[in-house]
């Protein structure tokens, strides 16, 4: 075996160096964090956070939700069942309530946790030990209740109708279901169904054709929404699959039937960053125009955070 050739010794003295002084620098101290103290308030934290990446990001958007409330343009929440699971009802409902939500889309997991935090303050069950024996999604009055709301009421949409049985049964918790605040504010809540992942589908009052339909009309409810986006905002949170697909079609629909939606803002906002929410919601949509913004983190945290930014922004 031949022996390997001697490597020649680069002569490191004939490096060329530049002065810091004229070197480009991406950070310097105005960009710097603000150290922390007792006391402040949510707007000094905010404005003492790093001025750099996600940071200004989180500013961006929340001065293009308070701009879009402003200008009286759609913000639009698209979210998974997680968002709801985690406590963040109320969250949403406030900011409804400043039109800050002027529409709101879910898949069909969300509207079973809705309804359940409604009627008995709680939801999320122990999966793991409910597939054991076969009872994991087998509660009776939330499969029972949204059949017969969908068999009801189902061609106004899925949302709609879950949101106006919720308000007549008067369910004690009635106050913290965004499908029903939506249903009181006349805001658009669709809920977007893939047959077969949800609980209720496996219950023997479960109608294919019910929810099909509820579901559909639904989807031609976000179409209209969609339509309107230009100048808005449209948020994807916690949804991996259902929710960027269903939006991409519904922009395809809006785009297609003439109506301009190039300029908009657009934010997913997940614990990891999925390949759908990122090129079906952030990349292609403003590929005309707009701003595409992606933040990472828990929804528990970065939701009602945001919430706060964008009311300090409407008190203004």
């Amino acid at each position: 075996m031949k022996s390997a050739g001697k490597i020649a010794r680069l002569d490191f003295s004939r490096i060329k160096t530049v002065s810091l002084d004229k070197r480009a620098s991406k950070v310097a101290l105005r960009d710097l964090a603000v150290a922390p103290r007792r006391g402040k308030s949510f707007r000094e934290f905010e404005h003492g956070l790093p001025h750099l990446l996600a940071a200004d990001d989180f500013r961006i958007l929340a001065d293009s939700i308070a701009l879009a409330v402003r200008a009286r343009r759609t913000v639009l929440w698209m979210i998974g069942a997680h968002v709801v699971k985690t406590g963040l009802s109320p969250v949403l409902i406030a900011l409804a309530r400043r039109r800050a939500v002027t529409a709101l889309a879910m898949n069909g997991a969300g509207a079973i946790h809705d309804f359940e935090i409604a009627y008995r303050g709680k939801t999320s069950e122990d999966v793991a030990a409910g597939l054991k024996d076969g009872t994991f999604g087998m509660a009776k009055e939330t499969g029972e209740f949204i059949s017969s709301a969908l068999r009801a009421t189902g061609r106004e949409g899925f949302g709609r109708a879950v949101g106006s049985a919720i308000g007549d049964a008067q369910l004690r918790y009635r106050n913290l279901s965004l499908l029903h605040e939506c249903a009181m504010l006349g805001i658009p809540a669709t809920v977007h169904v893939a047959i077969g992942t949800d609980i209720i589908h496996q219950h023997p009052s479960a109608s294919g054709e019910d929810i099909g339909r509820a579901s559909y009309a639904d989807f031609r409810k976000l179409c209209a929404v969609v339509a309107g986006l230009e100048g808005g905002v449209v948020l994807n949170v916690g949804s991996a699959v259902v929710l960027p697909e269903v939006f991409l079609k519904a922009l395809t629909v809006a785009r297609n039937l003439g109506h301009r939606v190039r300029r908009f803002t657009a934010a997913n906002l997940d614990m990891i960053q999925h390949y759908r929410p990122r090129v079906n919601v952030i990349e292609r949509p403003t590929a005309l125009g707009g701003r595409k913004i992606a933040l990472t983190g828990h929804h528990e945290l970065l939701v009602p955070m945001l919430a706060q930014a964008v009311f300090e922004r409407l008190r203004g």
